[in-house]
């Protein structure tokens, strides 16, 4: 299933969800005018077809990841396919992936503290292949819809 199989009803289903993953069925319903009944078909629908996952995000509050990161990463090229893997096995990788333009990879950490990234980042450097870091320490978070950086949404 993509974008294009799924009619208005399925995109406001989403719509509500992403706004409250706890909402329950009866919620929903009566958000988009329709009976609890269509709504648990639609969802197991969405569900079974993988449009959409039912996760648990940890806040980063008191969860040893109370301090998100952006590392960006330049890598030796012909080692990229590697480097991915060293770095998709690290704990404090929550998200890593290889990018376009300046950087090869971006990876989402999370971390206790200031002093525990410096930790991650001599480690992260000591991977074979790769040549550059580029921490940002994340100060705010405006909206992470996907829970990237496992922070409750600023509304």
């Amino acid at each position: 299933m993509d974008k294009s199989d799924m009619d208005k009803l399925d995109i406001a289903i989403v719509d509500v969800l992403q706004c409250d993953g706890r909402a329950s069925n009866a919620k929903i319903a009566r958000e988009v005018c329709v009976s609890e009944g269509t709504i648990r078909r639609r969802l197991k629908k969405l569900i079974d077809e993988g449009f959409i996952e039912v996760r648990v995000i940890v806040v980063s509050r008191g969860s040893g990841r109370d301090f998100p990161s952006i590392v960006y990463i330049t890598v030796e090229p012909s080692l990229i396919d590697d480097v991915l893997k060293r770095v998709h096995d690290l704990d404090e990788v929550m998200f890593v992936a290889i990018t376009t333009g300046v950087y090869d990879i971006v990876a989402f950490v999370g971390v206790e503290s200031s002093e525990m990234l410096n930790e991650f980042l001599n480690r992260l450097g000591a991977i074979p292949g790769v040549l550059r870091t580029e921490p940002n320490a994340v100060l705010v978070v405006g909206k992470d819809t996907l829970g990237l950086l496992g922070q409750p949404r600023a509304d």
